[in-house]
């Protein structure tokens, strides 16, 4: 072997060798892995807020504990106590057919996925993108079968996911909590509002642009960048919006608008029921009761701190954020999640000098017939596998149409995070434009 091989044989061993930088963040330092893709690191739970539980349960997020040494962030975190999508009901089969990850109220983690050449050098001021998962604010969590960083990485954009609470643990409001803090509820609103501003804080540490942070999700997700669009507390933190099936304006159950007392009365009955009087025992009680005391769903609603308006009268008066927005829907949506509430909202966004953009995700998924949950069409939630590249994960037999419309999708996702353009033409109050994406078979 001549000198010359030697080298090269030298630095691939050195390439393959080398330990993954060791970045600095709030709490400590943490290092990452790569990927399969080996051109991604990822860093799965990362703390970004204290543990809220015993005297943290029902407070306001509180800034993580510093931990000792370096945090190898190769392993998610636990997710937070939620009833689930059980197997044999049709999301149990569509996405959680393996079950769910361990239960915890220590839930509060987040995950990035950064291209591995650019970690750890903040002068390369990637545009960022953090997701909020869906799951009518009393399930999910950010790391699904269909949520996964790569492909966007891939794409020169960072992607952080995020768990929050919920349910009676995220959104609970009680009279005695509002004696003991001002307000109480919309405990996961504060901490998806926590989360961005620890991206806003930390992403350079990752390469990220903290100026350049678009903010994105579905259904509840979507409801609730709608709600973060226009909380005094996190309007400012971003550059851009994605609205995947959250709806448009309408005041049809979708943003919150109920007052402070009013949850205030609903959370007590719910606690009186559970056979929990006083804070005292509330705070006491296992995660399971306090669990089961949810019946039907907790939203965020109007506090006075937190949110101060709602999302439909925050955009006529104009204290929404100003920021480019992309809204859209599936064509099998649930009620009002599409249609002409989105025209409208698109319509009136345009004609107070806003950029925005309107999408329909067309594609009817195709069917294995022996399977029970086969034939939905473009069902609420379908878009998830092209939006984050994991068609792979799915027992749907996909075919080279649906990963050349995934591509499409992820492409016009991260240049909206990119450049604020996805691709097609802004929406105009006088010349409407939506775009259609669906396969285009051979």
């Amino acid at each position: 072997m001549n000198k010359f091989s030697v080298s090269l044989l030298f630095l691939a061993l050195i390439s393959c060798t080398a330990q993954p930088p060791v970045l600095e963040i709030a709490g400590g330092k943490i290092q990452g892995v790569l990927t399969e893709s080996s051109q991604v690191m990822v860093y799965k739970g990362i703390p970004y807020a204290a543990p809220p539980v015993g005297e943290l349960r029902w407070q306001a997020p509180q800034p993580v504990p510093a931990w000792e040494g370096v945090k190898v962030c190769d392993t998610f975190g636990p997710i937070c106590p939620q009833f689930g999508n059980k197997p044999g009901t049709f999301y149990g089969e569509e996405f959680y057919w393996e079950g769910t990850p361990e239960e915890n109220e220590d839930c509060l983690y987040l995950n990035v996925w950064a291209p591995a050449k650019t970690v750890g050098k903040p002068d390369a001021k990637l545009p960022v993108a953090m997701w909020i998962h869906g799951g009518a604010y009393m399930n999910g969590y950010g790391y699904e079968v269909t949520m996964d960083g790569d492909a966007w990485a891939r794409r020169g954009v960072i992607l952080v996911t995020i768990n929050y609470r919920l349910g009676t643990f995220g959104f609970l409001s009680h009279p005695e909590l509002t004696a003991e803090q001002g307000q109480s509820g919309n405990y996961g609103t504060m901490d998806q509002i926590a989360a961005l501003q620890w991206v806003h804080d930390n992403i350079s540490a990752f390469g990220g642009d903290p100026s350049k942070i678009t903010v994105f999700g579905q259904s509840a997700g979507a409801m609730s960048v709608k709600t973060l669009l226009v909380s005094p507390l996190s309007r400012e933190l971003m550059a851009g919006a994605i609205i995947q099936s959250g709806g448009g304006l309408s005041t049809r159950g979708l943003t919150p608008e109920a007052t402070q007392e009013q949850a205030d009365a609903m959370g007590k009955a719910l606690m009186d029921a559970a056979g929990l009087t006083n804070l005292a025992e509330m705070r006491a009680a296992p995660s399971s009761q306090i669990l089961g005391a949810l019946k039907g769903m907790l939203t965020p609603h109007l506090d006075g701190k937190v949110l101060t308006e709602g999302f439909e009268k925050a955009f006529l008066d104009g204290s929404i954020a100003p920021v480019p927005i992309m809204i859209g829907y599936n064509k099998d949506d649930m009620g009002m999640l599409g249609g002409a509430p989105v025209d409208h909202f698109c319509a009136l966004r345009d004609s107070l000098g806003f950029p925005v953009y309107e999408y329909e995700f067309l594609r009817d998924l195709p069917t294995d017939e022996a399977h029970p949950a086969s034939n939905a069409g473009a069902f609420h939630s379908a878009e998830l596998w092209y939006v984050f590249g994991t068609l792979k994960n799915s027992w749907r037999p996909f075919t080279e149409a649906d990963y050349q419309l995934s591509e499409e999708m992820l492409d016009a996702w991260t240049n909206f995070c990119k450049d604020a353009y996805p691709g097609w033409p802004a929406y105009k109050h006088l010349q409407p434009y939506k775009k259609d994406f669906n396969t285009r078979e051979p």
